[in-house]
């Protein structure tokens, strides 16, 4: 019989690179076209409409009732010029993932006809059943009532595919009592929490700015695999990671893949991608072939946070959607191949105000420096008070596979400044001067505050949290994941630090201080209070750890640990001070992501005792009782070796002992299942799942790896890391 396995691989030599578009013109003559832009808004708006849809998209202005009708008359035209039939309102609900409905633009106006019509109300509210979304017991399966309000901050969008179009709303996701079940309603809460805060600081030094937004960054990192070879793996098919495989003899150690040549056929799918986001007026500047062999790296230009968060769930949505025209499968997993390095976001954050001046960029003028360390130590101290929640905000099954894995930062929350803002900061909180010589900073008088190089020293990709010249890069994200609860935790942990510098401040000068001294003495103060977070040097030493220990700093190094910390009482107190979440809705989540760990975890453990049972162990008894029937018929020959055929029957043995391995540990992981499915507690269950069955789960992958290299490789059914890695 033949192998389907080396079939597909025979197969890959006929794969060519596709030719897939058609307008090959500039960006700037694509940039946007499939979104309801200003452009658009312009051309199907009246002016009234118009001017107070601008205003909500850029001051937060509610949207007057009266005018929803116009609105919604214009975007339905103009989708309708795009070949629109459908419009959906496009939410991000608790699954890391998006959702949508499809509700035609048909009314009837008699019993034989209908016309195109989409009113006000069907623009800003939709009714999606809540039930059947994660809600962490907000929602009960009888109360399915749900809400998707339109968010104007992201401009409405068109999905092209090849029999039509569809008109997409970005909305939040609400339950019927106003309890947020989605992504994006509480980074939006957090954008304006944080904007207060800022204004609050700048005020201070009297800057007049009236709008502060947050802006992210989101690297993309993903992994590109052929679909004939995918298929053929149970394990990528269901989990989206490889639960068995041998390590190949080339992996990464040559570091020949990280900005090396990309090839055609990858290069045809990146262009399409790119294509594709640019008509939807997503900024994708970046691509470039990454660490591991078939790993590759998409990046934007930053952009406000919330709609860079959209921004990233569409695209991961688009890479999907066009790997599979390309024959490609797109693997966004955390960690899809053991050995190699896994895949994260790289979430690099800021703030800026409504001139494009970011507040985090070291500035020319003394008294602007001081506003900027400011900002810069209300940063570090959220890390250094609620780098816990953080890391909680970053917790899953598949993360757990990468972070600290010398390829992404460790669990400890740390800071990374550099040594030229160390300099400034040892300077003001020794009370002492800094020469030209010692850094590239300008001598340093508490009088006289010196110009901050930007990039006066070396990124350090180890730490988690690093200052990289006007932005803080925070690489724990994972890749499958989106960038709204991350960036909504920063914001809020930023904006409680803003508002107690704040405060500090403002008691100092109520005491007589003026401006410049009580800065500078809050500044002492914040720099002796953050020093246990900073650290500057090797993430992934073990003598960090230890020291990381010594300074009190959590080191949750698995999702159950993390995921405590979201119901803990710093996390209830921070969130519902500035009414972001709930109680409940805190509750709501933690419930949420330890069930996906849970869930996660058990599909993986069901999996692995399938495919040993199923495919591994039956393929090595195979092999073993046809090597054993050929050493028997040699054995019957004359003049046979006797001593060198009794050791080939060592290689049987040791077959044989592999196969009772794995079965042995297949019974516990059995026996252990049954036990962990009769626990009750859901953060007992993830404990047990994480100390108990994950490593009985390797200890079948140690197992059945060895059998891999052992069994005859055309009897191998499951595609090789060699073959996946470095076939396309």
């Amino acid at each position: 019989m033949e192998n389907p396995r080396l079939k597909a691989v025979v197969g890959l030599a006929e794969r060519k690179a596709l030719k897939t578009i058609e307008n090959k013109g500039p960006f700037s003559e694509k940039y946007g076209v499939n979104t309801f832009n200003d452009e658009m808004m312009r051309k199907y708006l009246p002016k009234q409409a118009y001017d107070k849809l601008r205003a909500t998209i850029d001051t937060g202005e509610s949207l007057d009732p009266d005018l929803a009708d116009s609105v919604a008359h214009g975007i339905k035209e103009w989708a309708l010029s795009k070949g629109a039939t459908h419009f959906s309102h496009w939410f991000q609900p608790m699954t890391e993932l998006t959702a949508e409905k499809h509700d035609a633009f048909i009314r009837h106006i008699d019993k034989d006809k209908v016309i195109e019509r989409f009113s006000g109300r069907e623009l800003a509210q939709g009714e999606p059943d809540a039930s059947s979304f994660p809600s962490g017991g907000l929602r009960a399966t009888f109360e399915a009532r749900g809400y998707t309000i339109w968010d104007p901050g992201t401009p409405s969008f068109i999905i092209e595919s090849p029999n039509g179009t569809t008109l997409c709303i970005p909305s939040v996701f609400i339950s019927y009592s106003g309890e947020s079940l989605d992504k994006k309603a509480p980074l939006l809460r957090s954008g304006k929490i944080i904007e207060k805060a800022a204004i609050r600081v700048l005020g201070l030094f009297g800057n007049k700015s009236k709008r502060v937004k947050t802006t992210l960054g989101a690297e993309q990192e993903y992994f590109l695999i052929d679909r004939s070879l995918y298929n053929l793996r149970p394990d990528l098919v269901l989990t989206g990671r490889t639960l068995f495989g041998a390590r190949p003899p080339k992996g990464q150690q040559l570091e020949d893949h990280y900005f090396g040549s990309i090839k055609e056929r990858v290069l045809s799918y990146m262009m399409e991608v790119e294509d594709e986001l640019i008509r939807l007026g997503i900024p994708v500047k970046t691509r470039h072939n990454e660490v591991a062999p078939n790993q590759f790296e998409i990046a934007p230009i930053f952009e406000d946070s919330s709609i860079a968060s959209d921004h990233n769930q569409i695209a991961m949505e688009v890479m999907r959607k066009v790997a599979t025209k390309h024959g490609l499968v797109l693997l966004l997993h955390e960690k899809p191949f053991a050995g190699i390095n896994g895949s994260g976001k790289h979430n690099n954050w800021s703030m800026v105000d409504e001139f494009g001046n970011n507040l985090l960029e070291p500035s020319q003028t003394p008294h602007e420096n001081l506003q900027f360390l400011v900002c810069l130590l209300a940063v570090v101290r959220a890390l250094k008070r609620y780098g816990h929640i953080l890391r909680a905000s970053v917790a899953s099954a598949g993360n757990d596979h990468r972070l600290g894995a010398n390829e992404a930062p460790p669990a400890i929350m740390s800071v990374f400044l550099g040594t030229g803002i160390m300099d400034v900061l040892d300077t003001i909180e020794n009370d002492t001067s800094v020469s030209k010589s010692k850094s590239s900073v300008i001598d340093l008088g508490l009088e006289n505050l010196p110009k901050i190089a930007k990039d006066t020293t070396d990124r350090n990709r180890t730490s988690p949290f690093a200052f990289t010249g006007n932005k803080f890069e925070f690489r724990a994200v994972g890749s499958s994941a989106s960038c709204s609860t991350p960036n909504l935790v920063i914001n809020v942990m930023v904006a409680e630090s803003l508002d107690t510098l704040a405060n500090r401040i403002e008691a100092k000068m109520r005491e007589g201080s003026d401006l410049k001294k009580a800065v500078l003495s809050i500044l002492r103060e914040t720099i002796t209070e953050v020093r246990p977070v900073i650290f500057n040097g090797d993430n992934y030493s073990s003598d960090w750890h230890k020291e990381a220990d010594k300074r009190g700093l959590y080191n949750d190094r698995n999702t159950p640990a993390a995921l405590k910390h979201i119901v803990g009482k710093d996390s209830i107190d921070l969130f519902t001070k500035y009414k972001v979440f709930t109680e409940a809705e805190l509750h709501s989540r933690y419930h949420i992501h330890t069930e996906a760990y849970v869930k996660t975890v058990d599909i993986e453990a069901q999996l692995v005792r399938e495919m040993a049972l199923n495919t591994i162990i039956p393929t090595a008894i195979t092999y073993a009782g046809s090597f054993a029937d050929g050493l028997a018929k040699l054995a019957a020959l004359k003049g046979v070796n006797a001593k060198a055929l009794e050791e080939q029957t060592d290689l049987v043995n040791k077959l044989i002992v592999g196969i009772a391995g794995i079965k042995k540990e297949v019974e516990k992981l059995e026996t252990e299942l049954d036990a962990v499915r009769a626990l009750e507690n859901e953060q007992t269950k993830a404990e047990s799942l994480c100390n108990k069955v994950i490593p009985i789960m390797s200890k079948v992958r140690e197992h059945a790896d060895i059998l891999e290299l052992m069994v005859d490789d055309s009897l191998w059914p499951l595609p090789k890391y060699r073959e996946m890695l470095f076939l396309l």
